[in-house]
């Protein structure tokens, strides 16, 4: 299949349709609540709940027995909230690291996950489970259901991120100043922790508990390098994430033999990158070009004012001075030359300069702030 022919099919196959607005929501309601887990700096504590919600599934099987995906996700909540609160007691009420907790929890509760599935494999009803999906997800096992709470769960996490915006935003910046304003900064911990937590469950039948923290984070992070702004960032971090979910469907979908889960988290690291990159604030290219242009800004004030020392010894400062002299100075190319005299700095006159008035008062300047 190619991509026009999946464009074409995506509005009449129920498969492909499904497939895509699942992935579509789950990349905004991930790149949405993404956002407070990367400026909160807990990046890997994404990681740690994925993994913390793989026993939850396997109890939740062989407790009811059956493969019900709202059941199987509610144990993984379960799951998932029991080992966040895990990390937190212990950062809280021991000596330990967020990191030592955070691989303590995700080490201990994952470990416990692959023994549970080994057990359930050999149950007589190990050919009904299919747990393993749950690892490195199915895309393609979701229904309408699973779209339809997707939807729902990004929808009410829209509305309590619209009604506690403020509280979020504060809290997010300036925790002790939020507990001033009288604000219970705890209840909003928990809220926001929560939603991370749901959507990291709800992901996980699509992207996997080994990938699902990139899902989480890599739409943020990508929205980070392009705005300061908490509001754009969301919005920026929401639209990164649907276009890794619909195109990573895309190419899933048009090619053979390709995990639609793994492809997903692959296009959203390549907007990652990208961003890294490009971005005009904090891009690598463009922090290259102003270190460049900064340099040579500076090699040209060095010269002036190399200039400017021998300028002030006349009284006439347009009196012509001989190229050569500069010959030993480091600063000094032809080329810089010819910039400060499109500065309007100096005058070149055969093989002699001269200061300008303009070029005496801006090496004035630059003298006085050095002496400052």
């Amino acid at each position: 299949m190619t991509f026009s022919e999946y464009f074409e099919l995506l509005f009449s196959d129920y498969t492909l349709r499904t497939i895509t607005l699942g992935t579509a929501v789950l990349g905004a309601i991930c790149g949405m609540l993404g956002s407070f887990a990367v400026l909160r700096k807990q990046s890997l504590l994404g990681d740690a709940i994925s993994h913390a919600a793989l026993p939850g599934i396997a109890l939740a099987f062989l407790i009811t027995g059956a493969k019900d995906t709202n059941i199987l996700l509610l144990g993984a909540l379960v799951s998932g909230l029991i080992g966040t609160f895990w990390i937190k007691g212990m950062t809280s009420k021991t000596h330990l690291k967020s990191d030592t907790a955070l691989g303590l929890v995700l080490s201990l509760f994952f470990g416990f996950g692959m023994l549970l599935l080994t057990f359930i494999q050999k149950q007589p009803n190990a050919n009904q489970a299919g747990l393993d999906k749950y690892l490195f997800g199915q895309a393609a096992t979701l229904v309408e259901d699973d779209v339809r709470l997707m939807l729902i769960v990004t929808g009410i996490s829209l509305c309590i991120l619209l009604l506690f915006w403020k509280e979020f935003k504060i809290l997010l910046f300036d925790a002790d100043y939020t507990k001033t304003l009288g604000f219970n900064t705890k209840f909003i911990d928990v809220l926001i922790t929560f939603f991370i937590v749901l959507a990291i469950v709800l992901g996980l039948q699509t992207v996997g508990v080994v990938l699902m923290s990139a899902m989480l984070l890599a739409p943020a992070a990508a929205a980070r390098q392009w705005t300061n702004r908490l509001s754009m960032m969301i919005l920026l971090a929401a639209i990164f994430g649907i276009l890794s979910g619909v195109i990573g469907t895309a190419i899933s979908a048009s090619q053979n033999n390709l995990s639609t889960g793994p492809v997903i988290v692959l296009v959203a690291t390549v907007f990652v990158v990208f961003s890294f990159i490009f971005s005009p604030g904090r891009g690598l290219l463009f922090r290259e070009i102003r270190f460049r242009n900064n340099r040579k800004d500076l090699q040209l004030k060095k010269t002036l004012q190399f200039m400017y020392g021998i300028a002030k010894t006349h009284d006439n400062i347009s009196h012509p001075h001989a190229i050569r002299i500069l010959n030993n100075f480091q600063g000094f190319t032809k080329k810089s030359l010819q910039q400060m005299e499109d500065k309007e700095w100096i005058t070149l006159q055969g093989q002699q300069w001269a200061l300008t008035h303009k070029g005496f008062n801006e090496a004035m300047n630059l003298y006085n702030k050095t002496h400052d």
